[in-house]
C-alpha cells in the first residue's frame, strides 16, 4: 500500500494600512487610524475624541481632497492584491507546499477579523505572517500584528505562526528599488543633460515615537544607503527625507519640502524614490506626483521626477516568496538573516 504524504497547507497573510473605498468611508477610515493607541498614545476615551475630530477635518479637507484626485478611493487594496496573487504564484510554483494569500488592512476592510475567519476556514497547517512595509515600526507593523492576534484570539485560531517583522536589507527588495532608480535616473539625464538629485522619502513619524527606541528611521536610512550603493552610479548627489506630517508634534527630518528647497536653492532637479512604500497609493500619487510635484514648480527645482514604487517588480515579488520559504517556519524573525537586524539600543525592535 503506498502512503500519499499530503502536502502541507500554508496561510500567508500580508499586512498592509488599507484605504477607504469610497468618499463615505475616508472618515471612519480616518478615525480609525487615529483612534489607533500606537499613533496616538493617549487613554482611550480622549484618544477617541480627538480621533473623531481630526478625522471629520482632514475628511473634509486634505484627505478628502487628497482621496478626490484618486476618485474618492484609495487603490492600495486593489495593488496589494496584485501583489499577493503574484506571491501565491510565486510560492507554489516550487510545489513544496499548498500557499494561500491572504490580504489583511489594518484600518479598513479587509480587516483582522474578517481575514482571520477565512484563515480559519482555510484550515492551514501553519500561517505566516509577512507585513508589506520593509521597515518596521510599532505604528505599522507592531499595529497590524496586534489587531491580529487579538482576531486570532477571539476565534481560537491557534496555530503555528511565523511572524516575519521586517526585510529592510532584502536582496530582492533593494534590486527592485535600485532598478526603478537607475531607470528614472538615466531618462532624467537624457532629459536635462545632467544627473539629478535622487531623494529617497519615506513616511515620517513624531520624534518621540523614535526616542522610545522604534528602529523605522535607522531601517530606512540604512535601506536607502543600500539601495543606493545596488544602483551602481558613481558618487551619486542624494539624501534621505520624510514626508507626510501631521500635527503640531516635532517629526524626524529633513522634511520632503526642506529637501526641495534645497534643490531649488542648489539648482538641482530631483528624482524621489518613496523607499518605505511598496506600492502606489496616496502618498506617492497625490503627495508627491501632484502636492510635491506643485511645490517643486513653485521652488523653482529645474526638474522632478518620481520614482514607481516596487509594486509588482519580479525581484520584489521573488524576494517576498524567498523569505516565506526561507524563513516561515520560525518565530519573530527579520528576512536579513532570520536575526535580529536593528542594534540593540532599539528597545521596541520586533525581535529581542
Amino acid at each position: 500500500m503506498v502512503t500519499i504524504l499530503q502536502k502541507p497547507r500554508i496561510a500567508v497573510v500580508l499586512f498592509n494600512l488599507g484605504g477607504p473605498d469610497s468618499k463615505a468611508a475616508i472618515e471612519p477610515f480616518l478615525k480609525n487610524f487615529f483612534t489607533d493607541p500606537n499613533i496616538i498614545r493617549l487613554p482611550g476615551p480622549l484618544r477617541s475624541f480627538i480621533a473623531g475630530r481630526i478625522a471629520a477635518k482632514r475628511s473634509k479637507k486634505e484627505a478628502g481632497f487628497s482621496y478626490g484626485e484618486l476618485g474618492d478611493k484609495s487603490p492600495l487594496l486593489e495593488n496589494s492584491r496584485a501583489q499577493g496573487d503574484l506571491l501565491e504564484a510565486a510560492l507554489n510554483a516550487h510545489g513544496d507546499a499548498d500557499y494561500r494569500v491572504f490580504i489583511c488592512m489594518r484600518y479598513w476592510h479587509p480587516m483582522a477579523p474578517e481575514v482571520a475567519a477565512q484563515v480559519k476556514a482555510y484550515d492551514p497547517s501553519h500561517i505566516v505572517l509577512l507585513p508589506l512595509y520593509p521597515q518596521f515600526s510599532t505604528t505599522t507593523t507592531r499595529s497590524s500584528f496586534q489587531t491580529w492576534d487579538a482576531a486570532c484570539d477571539d476565534l481560537d485560531l491557534l496555530l503555528p505562526t511565523s511572524t516575519i517583522c521586517c526585510y529592510p536589507f532584502d536582496d530582492g527588495f533593494i534590486r527592485a528599488s535600485a532598478d526603478n532608480i537607475k531607470r528614472v535616473y538615466n531618462q532624467a539625464c537624457a532629459d536635462l543633460g545632467r544627473p539629478p538629485r535622487i531623494l529617497l522619502s519615506a513616511h515620517g513619524l513624531p520624534e518621540k515615537i523614535i526616542r522610545d527606541g522604534d528602529p523605522y528611521q535607522w531601517q530606512c536610512e540604512q535601506s536607502a544607503q543600500k539601495i543606493i550603493a545596488a544602483t551602481g552610479l558613481q558618487n551619486p548627489d542624494w539624501q534621505i527625507c520624510y514626508q507626510s506630517r501631521v500635527g503640531p508634534m516635532k517629526w524626524i527630518g529633513p522634511s520632503t519640502e526642506d529637501a526641495l528647497k534645497r534643490a531649488a536653492q542648489d539648482n538641482m532637479p530631483v528624482i524621489i524614490l518613496p523607499h518605505a512604500f511598496t506600492q502606489e497609493h496616496v502618498e506617492t500619487l497625490v503627495e508627491i506626483d501632484i502636492e510635491y510635484r506643485h511645490i517643486a514648480a513653485v521652488l523653482g527645482v529645474p526638474g522632478f521626477y518620481r520614482v514607481p514604487t516596487v509594486g509588482t517588480s519580479p525581484a520584489f515579488i521573488d524576494g517576498l516568496a524567498g523569505i516565506v520559504r526561507a524563513r516561515g517556519y520560525q518565530t519573530w524573525v527579520s528576512a536579513d538573516d532570520g536575526r535580529r537586524v536593528c542594534p540593540s539600543g532599539f528597545c521596541r525592535c520586533a525581535v529581542v
